[in-house]
């Protein structure tokens, strides 16, 4: 809960910077819940082994909320949901709260490196189904559809992406 409450002051601090309007005296805005936003993905440029991608969460709910950081992100296959190797790693990058009107969305970038490059007997090789995608401070997940192969072995490190942003 103090989560939720220091997003929400912060959130009124951003949008007072950007001289948009700040809800009355008392009132706050909440932070975005799982049922609030529908994540997707968006393919992008490939090159030397890497593709280049982003994580789209859209406001699909029908109230103003607040989101902004980090996520969780991994493979799952198996056609059961089971994680396929270790989850992404978080690269470095500015985080910010965003308010999001109904429609509105924020996205993070995501690179995925090809499993290729690596010894068979280190990368364990695994049909990837999809994503799991975790919106910020959420336990619930989304899947997203994106059929690749992973290692199974956590100790090769495919995807990373970076905090959500506009």
């Amino acid at each position: 809960m103090k989560t939720r409450t220091l997003a929400a002051i912060s959130a009124s601090l951003v949008i007072g910077a950007l001289g948009m309007p700040i809800p009355a005296s008392g009132a706050s805005i909440p932070e975005c819940t799982n049922a609030d936003l529908t994540a997707s993905y968006r393919g992008g440029d490939a090159a030397m082994s890497h593709v280049y991608g982003r994580i789209v969460l859209t406001n699909t709910g029908d109230r103003t909320c607040v989101t902004g950081g980090y996520g969780g992100l991994s493979y799952v296959g198996g056609g059961d949901g089971t994680q396929v190797g270790a989850a992404a790693d978080r690269e470095a990058g500015t985080v910010r709260l965003y308010v999001l009107q109904p429609g509105e969305r924020v996205h993070s970038r995501v690179v995925e490196t090809s499993f290729a490059p690596y010894p068979k007997a280190r990368c364990r090789p695994r049909h990837v189904d999809g994503f799991r995608v975790y919106i910020p401070d959420e336990t619930a997940s989304q899947y997203i559809p994106h059929p690749t192969t992973g290692c199974a072995n956590v100790k090769v490190h495919l995807i990373s992406h970076r905090p959500y942003r506009r």
